[in-house]
This record gives structure tokens, sequence and C-alpha cells, in this order.
């Protein structure tokens, strides 16, 4: 195989629902710069999580599709919805390791807790499927998981409303009734919840230790290049490409400036757009 067609020099495909994945893609230039990234934000599609199981998988098999035809070396699903829902089909089908964010982030709050309650926030159908409940606690048994859905979140960050009365009112409600059970670790289960770090971190206190289900992706994404022996030669800079199913760039340049990253023209891909 000549050097330039080996595997490592192919992108990480990378999708979500929408853009909020942007901050796994943020989590991943920071600790592999020399990756070449390949990003599809689903926007026609948005949101996964009010969907049902078959309909996410097709979704995320749809999406995953069109990342392998970019020569995508792996695929990291940059969502929770999608990972809780679709990554067990997608590593059915896909020859490509597939790496969804509910593992990592699981793994990083087991590790973090000392009173082993953890809480998880997320949008209804993550928080539904139980996906974080069950990874925490094969994990360790003794662990105790509070969960909340938060359905007015994301609107609320793609509003660009990351420092604003309403946002933290609506954070202290979710985050109530999760506090009351004592918790110390909060996962941030929803791939745009970063975005609203510090008003979350407000609102928790200093006594709750926040796990970013972004920077644990890519964490794990990194052994997982290195595992397959496909991480791109260090001494490469990568770039980075992004594709929305719909031409929705108002919260893309928000995530875009709110994440530091750099994102030129943005191209379009088709899907198909019903149940």
């Amino acid at each position: 195989m000549p050097e330039e067609n080996h595997p490592r020099f192919d992108p990480i495909g990378v999708f979500d629902s929408g853009i909020g994945g942007l901050t796994v893609v943020a989590a991943l230039q920071e600790l592999l710069p020399s990756e070449t990234i390949f990003y599809i934000g689903d926007t026609a599609r948005v949101p996964y999580g009010g969907k049902s199981r078959k309909t996410v998988e097709r979704y995320s098999i749809e999406i995953g599709g069109l990342l392998l035809a970019e020569q995508a070396k792996i695929l990291v699903v940059a969502c929770n919805t999608a990972s809780a829902l679709a990554v067990p089909r997608m590593k059915d089908i896909f020859k490509v390791p597939v790496q969804g964010v509910v593992s990592p982030g699981a793994a990083a709050a087991v590790k973090a807790t000392k009173n082993k309650r953890i809480g998880v926030i997320g949008t209804r159908a993550t928080i539904a499927s139980g996906a974080y409940e069950h990874a925490i606690t094969t994990l360790d048994q003794e662990s105790l998981v509070c969960s909340e859905a938060c359905p007015l979140l994301v609107p609320l960050i793609e509003e660009g409303m990351f420092d604003d009365p309403v946002t933290d009112q609506m954070l202290g409600r979710y985050l109530a009734p999760l506090l009351d059970q004592g918790i110390d670790t909060l996962v941030l289960g929803c791939t745009h919840y970063p975005l609203l770090r510090d008003a979350i971190g407000r609102a928790a206190g200093p006594g709750v230790t926040l796990v970013d289900s972004a920077r644990n992706c890519a964490l794990a994404v990194r052994e997982l290049l290195a595992s397959h022996g496909i991480a791109a030669p260090q001494e490469r800079l990568g770039r980075l490409h992004v594709a929305l199913t719909d031409s929705t760039e108002g919260f893309l340049r928000t995530a875009e400036k709110a994440l530091d990253l750099e994102i030129g023209d943005v191209e379009l891909r088709a899907v198909q757009i019903g149940e």
C-alpha cells in the first residue's frame, strides 16, 4: 500500500444530530492536532432526542455511510442520543471502529466520584434509554445514578443564551432534584452542554465535579487510533471539513466563536427526510 493511501492519512468522521457535536470536534482538535476531521451535522432532522430507537438507528447508519464515502477511518458518534440508541447496531454494520460518547463519560464519572452518587443530565431520549445508568453501574455496582431530562437546554444553547437569567433559572430547576440526592459528580450527557459549562458549574456549586463527555470521547478516540495503528503522523497539520444536511448556519457560527474553531465553507449533504 502506498504511504499516502494508508488509513492513517484518512479523516476522522464525526457526526451529531445538529451542531452540538462540534464540542467533540474542538476536543479532538486540541488532543489530536494532526488529524483531519470530517463533521456532518444532521440539521435537516435535528433533534434526535424525541425520536424512536428505530429512527435514530436509521439516521445514524445513513450519516455513517456518508462519512465512509469521505474515507473516514473511524466513526465518532458525537451525539448522546445516537450513542445510547444506535452505536451497537453501527458496530454490527460498519467495518471501521465506532466510538460513542456514553461509555467514555460513564468511565470518567466512576473515576471522579468520591461518594458514588452520580448525576446525569441529557435529552429525554438519552435519559429514557438508561444508557448512562447501565454503563456506570456495569463499571461500579455500588454507584447510585440520578438522571434528569433537560429538554429546554438545547434550544437555549442554540439561541446563544450562555449567560442569561432564563438559562440560569432552568438549570436551577433541572439540577435541584439531583443536588437533593447529594451528587458529587455530574455527567453532561449531551454534547451541547459543554457550551454551558460555566453556567452549569454555577448552578451545581463547587462541590460537584462536571464530567464533559466531549473531552472524554476525544481521549477514547486517541486510544482507538493508537490501538488500530491508524493515527495520523504527528508532523502533519490536520484540517476541519464541515457539512450540514440543511443550510442552517446561525448556531454554527455561534458555536464556531464559542469553541474557537475555524470553519470555512460549509458543504451540504442530502438525506432522506421523514420517519
